[in-house]
């Protein structure tokens, strides 16, 4: 009996595992029930509450400083519009007159009247008790509109333009009275809390809010940050384009309208301000993160005006991929200067602070001040919080060579 048979401890071991499950199982079901301690069935279902709490408690924490913004203008008006489906339709006119659908002649003869109306909408959001607000910059790029700032509680403000970023797509408006006194008293305003966009992770979750389409106040809507670090080239709103780096990706989605309005992570705290759309794709939404914009708010306040540091260069970023089709021998990643000098667009603006510095188009800015440059740590990243003035180490990779430079930075042109 001192020596089993492998047949008989294999007998033993199941015979205790049974035993071990149903006593187990017992003890367990039994420990539930004095302790009132819920089913595993409900966990899930009470993770899930914790997430709807996070949501709400988020959303209620930073609607009440988020804004829409209305861009009225006076038009030209007319006593009959025009039919624009059929005009010019030589079938149409046939059979139905040249003058179908068109204003009169003797209206025509006599000067038209025009009336104001909405033409445009965005959003934004208060980073001031007395009201500055930061929306995106073609939101209010209109300078001959005018702009009516509406609180979440339907409260109604004029909004003048303070100052337009020109290396971003930023502008800060400041909330005033209307000019006719029907606005109420402006006083301890709501304002958003800021969070830190350079410590997001991919996948982590986050909220947009905004005037969706114009016309759905405050919307919101849930995703997560897709990526970090993209570059796209965007619609300037003034009929150009304009390319912008260093963005966040998120699947939340991002609606005309909901320009200039904030990115929020579960805490209730602004990220990201959302500036675009993939339009040919669903679920693909971009935002400037707000590690980019807080120096905006602290120039603002300080100099009433947007003061960026400048180097003067257009770039894209490099991956490894692209370096190779490029064929740029020993490079992977950095800050590709590139431009078409032939429409004025310079990759080094002549009499610039790269231009001083010697940087030439085709370098490739691989470091400044000993901070790598890529895809996660873009150049506008690496010169936000400096002033013009200062100076920057970089170290440049040129005709295959790699090389120090220093570069003093200007200060941004207001237009």
């Amino acid at each position: 009996m001192e020596h089993l048979t492998e047949k008989k401890l294999l007998t033993y071991a199941l015979v205790v595992a049974v035993l071990s499950g149903v006593v187990g199982g017992s003890i367990g079901y039994k420990l539930a029930s004095r302790d009132g301690v819920q089913p595993l069935k409900n966990v899930t279902e009470e993770h899930k509450y914790i997430e709807e709490s996070d949501y709400t408690s988020a959303i209620q924490k930073v609607s009440p400083a988020v804004v829409s913004i209305i861009e009225s203008k006076n038009v030209q008006a007319y006593s009959q519009q025009p039919n624009l489906f059929f005009q010019g339709d030589p079938f149409f006119q046939q059979f139905f007159g040249q003058q179908f659908g068109a204003p009169q002649q003797q209206q025509k003869q006599s000067k038209p009247s025009t009336k104001k109306q909405q033409v445009g909408g965005g959003s934004g959001f208060i980073v001031t008790s007395d009201g500055l607000v930061i929306t995106n910059r073609h939101v209010v790029n209109d300078e001959s509109a005018d702009y009516a700032v509406i609180l979440s509680d339907g409260r109604q403000f004029k909004g003048v333009v303070v100052s337009k970023d020109t290396l971003n797509d930023l502008a800060v408006i400041q909330i005033k009275p209307k000019d006719d006194g029907s606005s109420p008293k402006i006083s301890s305003l709501p304002v958003v809390e800021f969070g830190d966009s350079d410590s997001l992770k991919v996948g982590q979750r986050v909220l947009a809010i905004g005037n969706a389409l114009g016309e759905y106040q405050n919307t919101v809507t849930a995703g997560i940050i897709s990526a970090k670090g993209r570059q796209i080239t965007a619609n300037d709103g003034a009929g150009g384009n304009e390319t912008l780096s260093g963005l966040l990706q998120t699947d939340a989605a991002i609606n005309p309208g909901n320009s200039g309005g904030p990115l929020v992570n579960m805490k209730g705290q602004v990220v990201g301000v959302n500036v675009a759309i993939a339009a040919s794709a669903n679920s693909i939404g971009f935002a400037i993160p707000f590690n980019d914009v807080a120096p905006v708010v602290d120039s603002v306040q300080k100099t009433g005006k947007i003061v960026r540091p400048f180097a003067g260069v257009r770039y894209q970023i490099l991956t490894e991929d692209r370096a190779k089709e490029l064929q740029l021998q020993g490079v992977t990643d950095g800050a590709l200067l590139v431009g078409d000098d032939t429409v004025g667009k310079f990759a080094v603006i002549p009499g610039g602070p790269a231009d001083k510095a010697g940087l030439k188009k085709g370098d490739v800015i691989l470091e400044v001040d000993g901070n790598k440059i890529n895809e996660q740590f873009g150049f506008q990243q690496a010169i936000r919080n400096k002033k013009p003035g200062d100076k920057v180490q970089l170290k440049v990779w040129s005709s295959g060579k790699t090389v120090d430079k220093t570069m003093t930075l200007g200060e941004a042109p207001q237009q």
